[in-house]
């Protein structure tokens, strides 16, 4: 036994000593030397130190030193795992600079080498994925097991019904036993019907005791979320409502609301019963066969909704899957009807299918139904009827008469939600950006190389790349450091052109072991209380890009002044022209509060990995790609297969999930796993998000505001860009938002595919946020996720230049998409961007019109022609204003479309082609339109004037160009236009509710019209203009469209045109005049003046 130990311990000697060479040299080369001169010296003295062999273990003092040493670095291996002493984003940089491959950021090695030289550094530790797994839950609407509440719940009888000036009051019990299915029954309740306005009419229903304890389970303040209350004019103007409301008992408490004009009932719950519970909250209404109705957003989903779906309101990060619920909350609808005309009574068939009468008169009435509250819920879309379901809060429905879709939307912004934000004339240029962009050279490659291509770029944006290991309100010192971004910035605001950056919504918290972790963002904002807490007041500690962060509560005092005063603080590092705002669901990559205990780890990798990272390589393409590039299809998807192979943890598990269900407790609210489980797409509510027991300052619970979370954001970064960028329009790009988010931002579609399908989709997401309030609306153009192809972006940057907000952006690692990548996509860019910056001075307009009007910009075919049933539906073409009608090819392969002329076979209606000035010859019903790669078909619809500016590089150059005029003629001879002109900048808005400068700008509003007499009489075109804006730009052409014989003489205010300026086309019918900068040196709208031709 003796020998056998003491060969053992000779092994243990001979690897332990290896061992402690190599890991003391790991961690300092001097310490690995000194170890190995000690060994020799044990050696050199061996017989001196070498004891009597006796059977004990470790008989040697160099085994027990070796043990120790051993044990000593181990315990160093750990605790630098834990506490980095070097700043790895640094070295990473480091790395990049050199040009070689980067370091993944999820390293595992713990040595480097740069230049040469080997560098050492602690491993970023992974969050584990199943941090972001909770709890197995199965959808109500999917369990075959749920509780049916119309079943088990008793409904409520009214009591107590008194009349009041504007409509009445009552008491609501309980009409039997409490049921409490979903949570505690609420035994009596008050209603409220108000008639507010000409337009408008209020229900409200809520708990009769209400206080401090229990206010913001039920109550949305109205300092949060505007709430509208009865119009100072209201004595005089109830007197033309055309909404009447009855209530029943029978069998229990209902209520329904009718449009008196016409008898229709617009919203019955009669036959359903209103469940009230702390938790639950569920009411119906019956709706007619086929309805059509527009709007409870966000989903990627088709314009009409359909009767088999069921919308999910509830905020979440998510890429954009079709029909589930992603960024945004809005709780309105627009219900459109159609009625058949009978001719000899007058009296009205209501349309309840697809098919209609092409010779048959038809007249629609819209109205809307906006439901005040913002806490999770489902809408129930089904074949005859709507079923509301909440996760709380009460009942707060407003229902607009209409009777069309512009004086629903109106009404809607003016009452409840605001008027869209009038957005800086810059805003409608065209944006690049990119995840990926790796430092200020390679942005200044991208604005140089649209410079050498002549396709004009505005904005330059950067997405988490610029941020100092992706931490808000600092730049990466050596990719994206400030002397260099001074320069870049001055030289590109010298150009005319502006910058973007990305701010995310969650803050970094520093490791509290490494003194050069230190982020005094962080340590502001904790010392303001401006973070969420846990229900213990612990700070709320999340996980998203830099790691282990916390979440700003904008329901604190502190929150509001602390992000002003961050956005103020860097802006003066960095002169930024607006934010983009991202991850504002709020997104967190774990369950809970996961790094409360976890801080000393940080920064960390998020628990999943990023593009390109290995098993996350992109290989996806544009559906068709293997049509027109197999080979590289071929490679692709094989790769994409063996990627899948290698990443793949085996089948699908064949057994039953055991899913949670949550069983109601007598007055206690379960938020983290409420009762009824909504249609959520991440399941659990605090998967992927804060959790809903995260608390506010003054108590109350994520719970009951995450769907507000967007919505304030926006509201605190307006405030902060107004004080950081004084006297100027905050512009805003926001993910996620609620309904009101619209008057502080613009929104962009979120993490879309570079497929054709979301190509598509973008123009009834676009319509849909028409309804919500938010004009200023864009996608990702030629796609986010995935990689694009040339097909897809051509189409694309032709589609997107009649977006308002115009903007390509894709993955990090996806292969390169910006206009110029491709030959034929610059050309197609070119030609479409020409056509966008010469009607800027029309777009701009539109927005100045829908800032004080609540009018929309992009706008269905069914708004502009509200009684032709066959519009319903439509969804791939779309007005710009109710002049320009775009038709855009959104199929691979096609080199024509279908589409539509509205109102030409019947109404009259012209439409003048863009490229050719002639009119539209054949308009019956879907009329094939060649469009080759390239080419996007464009009409003018007659009876408008249309303003111009020639285009330019940048908004700012073409502001300085001479104007245009092109008014296409209606059948009867007739055009109409409105322009807007301002200095493109300032805070000027009429709202009470935003600061406004203290004495603002002088502005120009013209109005031009005109009107074609028979040719025995002069026809003329008037421009008469009020205002003191002074624009000094000449008028340099007229166009006019529609003269059907040739013109002899042309004079503008009675001053004859040259001839030689006067060009009129026999097959396009169009007169050109041009030459009128001579007229007109001192401006084009200095003087009103009147173009008159014979």
């Amino acid at each position: 036994m003796d020998h056998v130990l003491f060969y053992l311990e000779y092994v243990f000697l001979l690897s332990s000593s290896v061992s402690n060479f190599i890991r003391a040299g790991d961690i300092l080369p001097l310490l690995g030397w000194l170890y190995l001169a000690f060994l020799l010296l044990c050696l050199l003295n061996w017989s001196n130190i070498r004891p009597a062999r006796d059977t004990t273990m470790f008989s040697y003092p160099l085994s027990v030193f070796n043990l120790f040493i051993f044990l000593t670095l181990q315990l160093s291996k750990i605790a630098h795992a834990q506490s980095p002493d070097k700043d790895t984003t640094s070295i990473q940089s480091a790395v990049e600079a050199t040009g070689a491959p980067p370091l993944p950021t999820h390293a595992s090695s713990e040595v480097i080498e740069i230049s040469g030289t080997t560098t050492t550094f602690r491993p970023i530790f992974t969050v584990p994925t199943e941090a972001d797994v909770g709890a197995p839950l199965l959808p109500n609407i999917n369990d075959p097991n749920a509780t049916d509440a119309q079943t088990a719940c008793p409904g409520y009888n009214a009591t107590n019904v008194k009349r009041t000036a504007y409509g009445l009051t009552a008491t609501l019990h309980l009409a039997g036993p409490a049921c409490n299915a979903y949570g505690t029954d609420i035994d009596v309740l008050n209603l409220t019907f108000e008639v507010q306005s000409a337009n408008r009419v209020r229900i409200a229903i809520v708990p009769a005791y209400i206080d401090a304890s229990n206010s913001s389970q039920y109550i949305l303040p109205t300092e949060l979320v505007h709430q509208p209350t009865i119009d100072a004019d209201a004595p005089t103007s109830i007197l033309d409502n055309d909404l009447s409301f009855t209530w029943s008992n029978d069998p229990t408490f209902s209520f329904s609301v009718y449009r008196q004009s016409i008898g229709d009932t617009l919203f019955s719950t009669a036959g359903a019963k209103l469940v009230f519970e702390n938790q639950f909250i569920e009411f119906a209404s019956a709706l007619p066969n086929n309805y059509n109705l527009y709007g409870l957003g966000e989903a990627i989903h088709g314009l009409r909704l359909g009767n088999n779906y069921t919308r999910t309101l509830w905020a979440a990060d998510v890429g954009d899957l079709i029909d589930y619920n992603i960024y945004g909350s809005h709780p309105f609808y627009l219900d459109t009807r159609y009625y058949e005309i009978d001719e000899p009574t007058g009296g009205l068939t209501l349309v309840t299918s697809n098919e209609t009468n092409a010779t048959a008169d038809y007249v629609s009435y819209s109205h809307g139904v906006y439901n005040r509250n913002a806490h999770g819920q489902e809408i129930l879309l089904r074949p005859n009827n709507v079923t509301w379901r909440l996760l709380g809060g009460s009942i707060d429905l407003y229902f607009y008469a209409g009777p069309t879709q512009p004086d629903v939307t109106a009404a809607f912004q003016t009452s409840a939600i605001g008027l869209p934000a009038l957005q800086q004339y810059f805003t409608f240029g065209f944006h690049q950006c990119r995840w990926g962009y790796a430092n200020w050279s390679q942005l200044q490659e991208v604005v140089d190389s649209y410079e050498r291509f002549g396709i004009p770029l505005e904005n330059i944006w950067t997405d988490i790349d610029y941020m100092n290991q992706y931490r808000d309100f600092d730049n990466d010192a050596v990719r994206y450091n400030y002397s260099e971004g001074e320069t870049f910035l001055s030289n590109l605001h010298a150009g005319g052109r502006h910058y973007i950056p990305i701010i995310d919504s969650a803050i970094y918290v520093p490791n509290p072991e490494n003194a050069s972790d230190a982020y005094a963002t962080f340590n502001r904002g904790n010392d303001t209380n401006s973070f969420m807490t846990n229900p213990d007041g612990s700070i709320y500690i999340g996980s998203v890009w830099p790691g282990y962060t916390v979440f700003p509560d904008w329901l604190g005092s502190g929150a509001g002044p602390w992000w002003t005063n961050e956005m103020v603080t860097w802006h003066n590092l960095v002169d930024f022209d607006g934010a983009w705002i991202d991850m504002s669901e709020v997104s967190s990559f774990c369950v809970g509060s996961c790094g409360s205990m976890n801080i000393t780890m940080n920064p960390v990798h998020p628990p999943f990995q990023l593009p390109g990272e290995p098993g996350a390589v992109i290989y996806s393409y544009p559906e068709g790609f293997n049509l027109t590039i197999a080979t590289e299809a071929a490679a692709a998807a094989s790769a994409s297969s063996s990627q899948a192979a290698a990443t793949s943890t085996g089948g699908a598990s064949s057994t039953t999930p055991n899913y949670l269900r949550t069983t109601p407790t007598p007055g206690v609210r379960d938020v983290n796993h409420p009762p009824y489980v909504i249609n959520n797409v991440q399941g659990d509510l605090a998967v992927h998000a804060v959790s809903p027991n995260a608390t506010h300052a003054d108590g109350t619970e994520e719970y009951d505001v995450h769907n507000l979370f967007g919505y304030q954001i926006l509201n605190a970064t307006y405030n902060a860009l107004l004080a950081a960028i004084p006297g100027k329009r905050p512009f805003i790009i926001g993910r996620s938002t609620f309904s009101g988010a619209g008057k502080w931002a613009g929104h962009w579609g979120g993490d879309n595919t570079s497929l054709w399908a979301y190509m598509f989709f973008s123009i009834p997401q676009a319509l849909s946020f028409s309804l919500f309030g938010i004009p200023m609306f864009g996608v990702d153009t030629c796609g986010f996720n995935g990689n694009s192809d040339e097909e897809l972006c051509n189409r694309w940057m032709q589609l997107s230049a009649f977006f308002p907000f115009y903007r390509n952006h894709n993955t990090l690692t996806a292969i390169p998409q910006e206009a110029y990548v491709w030959a034929s996509v610059a050309e197609a860019s070119r030609r479409a961007m020409n056509i966008r910056y010469s009607i800027l001075p029309y777009m701009y307009t539109l927005f100045y019109l829908a800032h004080g009007t609540g009018s929309t910009v992009m706008r269905a075919l069914a708004w502009e022609f509200p009684n032709d049933p066959s519009l319903a539906a439509a969804d791939r073409q779309f007005f710009l204003g109710p002049a320009l009608l775009i038709t855009p090819v959104l199929e691979q392969g096609a080199t024509s479309v279908s589409g539509v002329f509205p109102g030409a076979s019947r109404g009259g209606e012209v439409y003048y082609d863009w490229y050719t000035l002639s009119a539209q010859q054949d308009v019956l019903g879907n009329v094939t339109i060649p469009a080759p790669l390239g080419h996007i078909p464009l009409y003018i619809r007659g009876g408008y004037v249309i303003p111009t500016q020639e285009p330019a590089m940048v908004t700012r150059d073409a502001r300085k160009n001479p104007w245009g005029v092109i008014a296409a003629l209606s059948s009867e001879g007739t055009a109409r236009g409105e322009l807007y002109v301002d200095d493109g900048e300032s805070v000027v808005q009429n709202s009470t509710l935003f600061v406004t400068t203290p004495t603002p700008s002088p502005v120009l509003h013209l109005s031009t019209w005109g009107t074609a007499h028979p040719l025995s009489t002069p026809s003329a075109l008037h421009a008469t203009a009020r205002g003191t804006y002074n624009d000094t730009n000449p008028l340099a052409n007229i166009t006019i469209l529609g003269i059907q014989n040739p013109v002899s003489n042309v004079s503008l205010n009675n001053e004859p045109v040259p001839e030689d300026e006067v060009r009129y086309n026999e097959t396009s019918k169009a007169l050109l005049v041009t030459g009128l900068r001579s007229f007109t040196k001192s401006g084009a709208w200095e003087e009103d003046w009147v173009l008159r031709w014979r």
